[in-house]
């Protein structure tokens, strides 16, 4: 919100200005990349300072929502890139969950991804914005959109939702089918939506997080499908902290969309691996009731 209020409230003289999820950035840079250096052939060369020139004519103020750095493929580009923009006078905006020195912590190769910390710190004014307060905490109304145990009753109510959705008239049913393996195609590949409509998509947790699937896969699902659903949410330990990444960047897709998510958990979110307590808050923020 606050990042979208700066966005928005930018003097009108500023044209040339871009607001955009990181992951949605970091996508965008690598398919730049990749094509500049197929136009460089064989002579080669850096592709990044054509990249990072061509990002800077397009766009003088950049607003990163949602900073974080997981993937060792941005994370090696990370501090070249953002040189290149800084060069080329784009003041970039950025917020974050993490301070700079705790991003990509444990990370394979941190050590190559220490200069990109040290000129985030060194080139920009890093701001805490903890007012000792954490609003995701306070109580409000309930919004129907989390169910737990995995009862059949709590089945029962998510598969009505679903059904009041995906066909609220016999005619809506006839337009816009539930179609099974539903395929979407996304850099090159094919993802299967198991149950899904035009608008609304049906996942297990498996389904969803159980594979291996990135940043770019969610934010394609959560372009296509305005309204998701997932199931059988477990309770995650150590064993499964690469599910637990998975899901809140599949969160943050969400809530960047501004897609509606609805879940069922075997367990109360209190209960949870503790890494899966931010992305269960941040649904509190971007799910609404049916």
């Amino acid at each position: 919100m606050l990042m979208d209020l700066f966005y928005q409230t930018l003097p009108p003289s500023i044209t040339r200005k871009r607001r955009v999820h990181f992951h949605a950035f970091m996508i965008d840079a690598h398919k730049r990349i990749h094509a500049t250096k197929l136009l460089m052939g064989h002579s080669g060369g850096d592709p990044i300072g054509p990249v990072a020139r061509d990002l800077a004519k397009e766009a003088y103020v950049l607003c990163f929502d949602e900073f974080q750095v997981t993937d060792i493929a941005d994370a090696m580009i990370l501090r070249r890139l953002l040189e290149g923009l800084m060069d080329h006078g784009v003041v970039c905006v950025i917020t974050s969950n993490r301070h700079p020195d705790e991003l990509y912590k444990n990370g394979i190769q941190r050590s190559s991804f220490i200069p990109a910390i040290e000129l985030l710190k060194s080139r920009f004014e890093v701001t805490d914005l903890d007012s000792g307060t954490d609003y995701r905490r306070i109580p409000r109304a309930l919004s129907h959109v989390y169910y737990h145990p995995l009862t059949p009753e709590n089945k029962a109510e998510i598969d009505k939702i679903f059904n009041s959705l995906t066909c609220p008239t016999p005619t809506a049913a006839l337009q816009d089918p539930v179609i099974e393996n539903r395929p979407i195609t996304t850099w090159g590949r094919t993802l299967r939506v198991p149950l899904s409509t035009s608008k609304v998509a049906r996942f297990s947790f498996e389904e969803i997080c159980g594979r291996p699937l990135s940043a770019a896969d969610y934010l394609e699902v959560t372009k296509q499908f305005s309204t998701l659903f997932i199931t059988d949410v477990p309770k995650m330990g150590m064993d499964r902290k690469d599910m637990a990444r998975r899901f809140i960047t599949f969160i943050d897709a969400c809530y960047e969309s501004k897609a509606r998510f609805l879940y069922r958990q075997k367990y109360p979110y209190t209960r949870s691996f503790r890494m899966i307590r931010r992305a269960q808050e941040r649904a509190s923020q971007i799910t609404c009731g049916v």
